[in-house]
């Protein structure tokens, strides 16, 4: 067995769990009736995705994963939950059904962008070594802060309406 192919193999011992682990985490989010379970659910998904990060050897984006959406950005999501108190609605019906056609969407885009990845990848040679700081703080800050700059804006923005727009609708109710 070569080096290269022995390497794949150890990856894929740990990369398939772990994506397993994220699509398992997934359907259960889309597929839970208490939007709480379906939350942490959610963060399930989100430790398997950090998991993939470490195995890209993005370790700085791996612990952003957990700190920011899994530990900031969900407890969010259960605050505005239990602020708003949702219960089982018909609503939820359609909710499903949408996902499930958003999630076959999400599939064939998917396997369309993997078979393009496959077709092409024995004409390419594969790197031996990732660039220096790759994944690392500074690299990071300067792609989001040049490059990603107005996508990080637009994100916090669309936050700060999202919790606004619960309060008002808490208020509401009251």
């Amino acid at each position: 067995m070569t080096p290269l192919l022995a390497a794949a193999f150890s990856e894929g011992l740990v990369f398939y769990p772990l994506a397993l682990l994220t699509l398992i985490g997934a359907f259960a989010m889309i597929l839970a009736r208490n939007p709480v379970y379906a939350a942490m659910s959610l963060v399930l998904a989100f430790f398997g995705l950090a998991g993939i990060y470490v195995l890209l050897a993005a370790e700085l984006l791996a612990a952003l994963q957990i700190i920011v959406y899994a530990g900031a950005i969900m407890v969010l999501f259960l605050f505005v939950v239990m602020l708003l108190n949702l219960g089982e609605t018909e609503a939820r019906k359609q909710k499903v059904t949408a996902g499930a056609v958003i999630g076959g969407a999400v599939a064939l885009v998917g396997w369309m962008a993997l078979y393009t990845v496959f077709e092409r990848l024995p004409n390419q040679d594969m790197p031996t070594a990732l660039p220096e700081g790759f994944g690392g703080v500074a690299a990071v800050g300067k792609l989001i802060f040049t490059e990603f700059v107005l996508p990080f804006e637009a994100t916090s923005i669309l936050l700060l309406v999202a919790i606004v727009g619960a309060v008002v609708v808490a208020k509401a109710r009251i």
